[in-house]
């Protein structure tokens, strides 16, 4: 256990301390302990990881130095919002992948058990509790890199509004590493400058495209009926369709794609390194009722129709993400919003997220929560245990 007390220390140590030397009572590795421990036994903010400090104060003595007892609520805070996020970020993720190594033999964290490109879902979501203004219009969004496969955040920037999604992009694809990786966005990233970006980083890319490229999805839109109608094969069209169950709902799920047409190059050469186009058409039934959803897609992967729609699931599979957010840890309902506590206390949770899906028990998130902070022989054991 000292080794990897040391090990997260080490991890933390790069973390840059912005507070004035000699001025600080609590070392700052003792406060991220404290932040990353409290959130994974349920606390919410810094007023819960506080509370929960001063009733674990001496299990918390025994991973770092907590002399001048616990740091304030207004301390907490202040520290969350200094830190650079990407150090954050990075320290968090050493830590993580520490683990991983002891833990090789297991298939969620050793990449040797992968094989093929890794999934990259990018996508954005707004804190909603984070305003300022009366009108409410001016809450963080954030947009964060999951590694679907791993079930771990790779990274994450901080925009304003989502109108600025397409300027964050390109920051955050400069933070992670895309070499072997299928990188998805839905149609706000679609985007001919991010689409060369990433190929030229050495990844591919699956983009949803809609009414921002108009020509575009209309033009795969018609090319697609028309191969409906005149017959799929002969228009060298793959297709596969799955049935399933979710939430009470039957789902019918038709993927289908293809190289493209020469009659679409004209559109399409502008996108570097795109061979395919695809189309995902979801009918969902529950009782009576029935409703239906069509999108489209281009790629710079080969027309191969089974990757295409793991690639579709698994993307539309980090909006679970984001129902855990608001759910299991309440980040909607935060009202943090100082520089950058926000984002710190974003990432945080989806780290603490990723803990607690190694444990492969069959309980809930939430349930998981609670049992660390009633029992911190299940606490250590997210945080230390390989």
């Amino acid at each position: 256990m000292a080794s990897q007390i040391d090990v997260f220390h080490e991890c933390f140590d790069q973390v840059s301390d912005p507070r004035v030397a000699g001025r600080t009572i609590h070392p700052l590795n003792s406060i991220l302990f404290l932040v990353v421990a409290a959130v994974i036994a349920g606390a919410d903010g810094p007023d819960e990881i506080e509370s929960f400090g001063g009733e674990k104060l001496d299990w918390l003595s025994k991973f770092a130095d907590f002399e001048a007892g616990i740091p304030s609520h207004d301390t907490i805070t202040r520290v969350l919002s200094l830190i650079k996020p990407a150090e954050f970020q990075k320290a968090l993720l050493q830590w993580h992948s520490h683990l991983c190594e002891l833990a090789h033999a297991s298939s969620d964290c050793d990449s040797k058990n992968h094989t093929g490109p890794i999934h990259v879902a990018i996508d954005g979501k707004t804190v909603r509790g984070s305003y300022t203004d009366a009108e409410k219009s001016n809450a963080i969004h954030i947009v964060s890199a999951w590694a679907t496969e791993h079930s771990v955040t790779l990274g994450q920037t901080e925009v304003d509004s989502k109108s600025n999604e397409i300027t964050a992009i390109p920051e955050l694809l400069d933070l992670i590493d895309v070499r072997n990786s299928i990188v998805t966005l839905d149609a706000m990233g679609c985007q001919k400058s991010i689409a060369e970006k990433i190929i030229e980083e050495g990844g591919d890319y699956v983009f949803a495209v809609k009414d921002n490229h108009p020509k575009l999805c209309a033009a795969i839109a018609d090319y697609f009926e028309m191969a409906h109608n005149e017959g799929l094969k002969d228009h060298g069209v793959r297709t596969i369709t799955t049935l399933g169950k979710q939430a009470g709902r039957d789902e019918e799920r038709f993927y289908a794609t293809c190289p493209i047409p020469e009659a679409l190059r004209e559109l399409t050469d502008q996108w570097k390194g795109a061979k395919s186009i695809c189309q995902a058409n979801t009918c969902t039934t529950r009782g009576d009722k029935q409703s239906s959803d069509v999108r489209y897609y281009i790629s710079s992967r080969p027309a191969r129709v089974r990757e295409f729609s793991n690639c579709a699931r698994k993307h539309w599979g980090i909006e679970s993400m984001h129902w855990v957010l608001d759910v299991v840890f309440h980040e909607d309902s935060s009202r943090l919003r100082t520089k950058n506590a926000t984002s710190n206390m974003s990432f945080a949770r989806r780290f603490v997220t990723t803990l607690l899906k190694r444990d492969t028990r069959k309980k809930s998130l939430k349930r998981k929560r609670k049992i660390a902070g009633w029992n911190t022989d299940f606490l250590e054991k997210l945080l230390f245990a390989a």
